[in-house]
């Protein structure tokens, strides 16, 4: 079996890529602290058809599947795009006609109905989606009122808490809620993965220019072992991902939820690791404003927290393990 990326694949990405350097740069990425996620910005993603990569073309989609979604968000991932991205392709692939085109969607897993409720990117939703045991709700904009800002941990992830979030509208059933649950670890995991990647180039980048004693610090053993284990990690997150992705297009070709959990236990270690490495790496000055790494390590550490920590998802496949075992 061909597990390389197809050549339409490799192609979207490249567009996806272009894009992101063109609107995102990364060594610009400073001025979006004061306002993350502008409707400019947000109108060119969903033109660039982000959200829609796996929705079926007899509803306005691309009818591509979660690989392609996956490869893409990749890109996204690595240059930090901002917004509530998964929740919103989430609401296109499995809530047809809930919102309009431009509607910035975000979302909360109600773990227990103790108030309060975070939310990333509140004071800028059109619409909240909650997944709950019992199914999938809908709370528009107007329905949990104004919300108290918080202070976030990434500066690009603006919060909001709300005392008491309204129970909202049953659009779909238990389900269906676990279907958005595992497409959105594998987005989010995705999105890690870019997270990951960008940490490595990121730390390889300052390694090969910043001179010591007359030579790059890249060619130190020290370092070069720090390069070697960010790479592995990075490979290993890809490969699950990727791995997760083909299966969510292709149910009878492993066991989706395993798949699922795996990519996102790899790939938020090898994001937060790496992150963590990157600040080494560049040294005293890898924590400053002014470097990438933290504002990487930041974002990690909130996607850490997307659709399961890294704790429940080893519970899940050891869970799964014991039951092949027994």
């Amino acid at each position: 079996m061909d597990f390389r990326l197809t050549e339409q694949q490799v192609e979207l990405q490249d567009a996806v890529r272009a894009f992101c350097e063109k609107h995102y740069a990364l060594a610009d990425i400073g001025a979006l602290d004061k306002q993350p996620l502008r409707t400019g910005d947000w109108q060119r993603l969903v033109d660039l058809d982000v959200f829609r990569l796996a929705v079926p073309a007899a509803r306005g989609g691309l009818g591509l599947g979660i690989v392609e979604a996956a490869v893409v968000y990749e890109v996204l991932g690595g240059h930090l795009v901002p917004g509530p991205l998964v929740w919103t392709a989430l609401a296109a692939i499995h809530l047809p006609g809930l919102a309009r085109d431009s509607a910035v969607v975000g979302g909360h897993e109600e773990v227990d109905a103790a108030p309060p409720a975070l939310l990333d990117y509140g004071q800028n939703l059109d619409m909240v989606i909650v997944l709950r045991d019992d199914g999938v709700f809908v709370i528009p904009r107007d329905d949990f009122g104004d919300l108290e800002a918080v202070q976030p941990t990434d500066p690009l992830t603006p919060i909001g808490r709300t005392r008491q979030l309204p129970r909202g509208t049953k659009v779909a059933d238990r389900q269906v809620a676990t279907e958005m649950r595992s497409i959105g670890t594998v987005l989010a995991s995705a999105l890690l993965l870019g997270i990951a990647d960008r940490a490595l180039q990121a730390a390889v980048g300052y390694a090969s220019s910043r001179q010591q004693f007359g030579r790059p610090i890249g060619s130190f053993q020290a370092i070069k072992h720090l390069l070697a284990d960010m790479y592995v990690r990075t490979l290993l997150a890809r490969s699950a991902t990727y791995a997760a992705a083909a299966i969510a297009d292709d149910r009878e070709s492993g066991d989706f939820a395993v798949a699922a959990s795996a990519a996102k236990l790899i790939a938020a270690d090898a994001a937060i690791r790496n992150a963590k490495t990157s600040i080494q790496v560049h040294g005293g000055m890898g924590f400053t404003w002014e470097m990438i790494p933290h504002y990487l390590l930041k974002r990690a550490w909130v996607l850490e927290y997307a659709f399961g920590i890294r704790a429940q998802h080893a519970d899940t496949i050891a869970t799964d393990l014991a039951s092949e075992v027994a």
